[in-house]
């Protein structure tokens, strides 16, 4: 039996819950990408099942355990929002499982671009004659799954630039001494963004400045790993980076000691060896917090994928000037007297 290509609107709402479910694996599930799977028999959802977290079951063995009378599933549609993985890795193939219950039909979302499935648990499933649908609101599976696809596609992490900044377009005081613009309900859901990406960076400048812990500490959910940039060894022992509450990088000149968590580079390419050595680390997505000069450095070399902007009421009159996005603001969302922009690089 062939591939099939015949959408209908069923299997777009069965996709959705599916889109449902893997969202629940935001922020836990790196390096593996979110993933939802609903098992219906005739027309009604029978099991459900997400990826919770690395290591653990996969969405599509959660949802057929979930299921007593397994003779039903020759009878069964799975959906799944990304392409069932054929490849050994912490667990089992899914593919095999799937073929192994005999269901007959599996809609798909989008293909997967791993170089260890890539087609190939889409290719399996048709040579054991199972009827296979994809494309199913795939642009809607792409969207979710940005990082993992970035990652994979582009040999880099998802770059998201961060700030907040002043009514009068700065970005900090000209003394550089730390000063909170925004309110305590937008320092939560800065906390909520972390707490939702893989990794964090900033430059030393910033952590000299500000001090900051760079955790989730104002919300639930693991703290991102900490990335600071810091060629020439300036920051300080006693910063409240040196501690073991989140996986820490320190990236240094190889001419500079080298100490633990420390890792060299040779700044020649100093964005492009940065990107490498996260993709190095498999690391899907990074949140740049600052300062103005780290978060300029990625816009103008074009290597950002959304920009977050907290826009505040607080004016400072003289200091260092906010970047600049010539970009259409994709949303706006107030929170009291801020206001959060999104702007996509596209």
């Amino acid at each position: 039996m062939k591939s099939s290509q015949v959408i209908n609107n069923i299997d777009s709402i069965f996709m959705n819950r599916c889109l449902e479910l893997a969202k629940k694996g935001l922020g836990a599930t790196y390096p593996n990408p979110l993933v939802g799977c609903v098992i219906v028999h005739k027309n009604i959802i029978i099991a459900e099942g997400w990826h919770k977290k690395s290591g653990e079951k996969h969405a599509e063995s959660e949802a057929i355990e979930m299921i007593k009378d397994k003779s039903v599933l020759k009878d069964s549609t799975l959906y799944v929002n990304l392409e069932p993985c054929s490849h050994y890795g912490k667990t089992s193939p899914c593919v095999d499982l799937i073929i192994k219950m005999k269901i007959k039909k599996v809609v798909i979302g989008s293909k997967d671009p791993n170089k260890k499935v890539n087609g190939s648990g889409i290719k399996k499933l048709i040579q054991s004659n199972c009827n296979v649908i994809v494309g199913v609101n795939e642009k809607k599976c792409l969207e979710l799954n940005k990082r993992f696809f970035t990652f994979h596609n582009k040999k880099r992490p998802y770059i998201i630039l961060k700030w907040a900044e002043s009514k009068d377009g700065f970005i900090a005081p000209k003394d550089k001494k730390h000063f909170w613009l925004t309110n305590s309900y937008s320092k939560q859901i800065v906390h909520k963004l972390r707490s939702e990406e893989d990794s964090i960076l900033i430059g030393v400048q910033t952590a000299i400045n500000d001090n900051p812990k760079l955790t989730t500490r104002f919300w639930f959910g693991k703290n991102p790993k900490r990335i600071i940039v810091d060629p020439n060894n300036r920051m300080p022992k006693e910063s409240n980076l040196h501690n073991d509450h989140a996986k820490t990088y320190i990236l240094k000149k190889k001419s500079q000691s080298s100490l633990l968590n420390n890792e060299n580079l040779n700044f020649k390419y100093p964005i492009n060896e940065i990107l490498s050595f996260l993709h190095n680390k498999n690391i899907q997505s990074v949140i740049i917090e600052g300062g103005a000069k780290t978060i300029s450095f990625f816009l103008n070399s074009e290597l950002w994928d959304e920009a977050l902007i907290f826009k505040t009421s607080k004016e400072i009159k003289v200091g260092i000037k906010a970047p600049i996005i010539k970009r259409e603001k994709l949303n706006k969302t107030i929170i009291q007297q801020d206001t959060l922009l999104r702007i996509l690089n596209i």
